[in-house]
């Protein structure tokens, strides 16, 4: 596929983040198919445009989420109209000037081109904690810190 398709995924992985980071439920939800799906960092699931914003709506109402920053790692496209894009993320908590290795993450969407446009069929949002391989923690977590603006 082009470089140009790449180039588009990733910019819609970037609005997502952007939504995130403004705390725009609506944005967020916005950029799935009708049906598509998010996996959050607990293990919650929501199916569809709505039941997405649903989901995120009272959290950004209600918590001071803290804005990721983020690495795209890969770009796959598994046919013309399909691709994946892998990425890692890092949360700055709100007061703080450096990365929560607590809360590192791998990001996974799976995303569609309809009628011209991709968007996103699923994100998922995947906790890294290498489970006794806290190098590995490190590791990922100084990735991220070089990107903290």
């Amino acid at each position: 596929m082009s470089t140009t398709e790449s180039k588009e995924i990733q910019a819609l992985y970037q609005q997502l983040i952007d939504a995130w980071n403004n705390r725009s439920a609506r944005g967020m939800a916005d950029l799935f198919i009708e049906d598509g799906e998010s996996i959050g960092f607990d293990g919650s699931q929501s199916i569809g445009r709505e039941e997405i914003y649903s989901h995120l709506h009272p959290i950004f109402e209600s918590h001071p989420t803290a804005p990721f920053v983020t690495k795209v790692k890969d770009v796959r496209f598994l046919g013309s109209d399909v691709a994946i894009l892998r990425a890692i993320a890092g949360m700055v908590l709100p007061s703080q000037n450096d990365i929560n290795p607590k809360v590192n993450t791998h990001h996974t969407l799976v995303v569609v081109k309809q009628e011209g446009k991709w968007r996103i069929q699923l994100f998922q949002n995947t906790p890294a904690q290498f489970h006794g391989r806290p190098e590995l923690v490190e590791e990922m977590t100084e990735e991220l810190r070089k990107l903290i603006p």
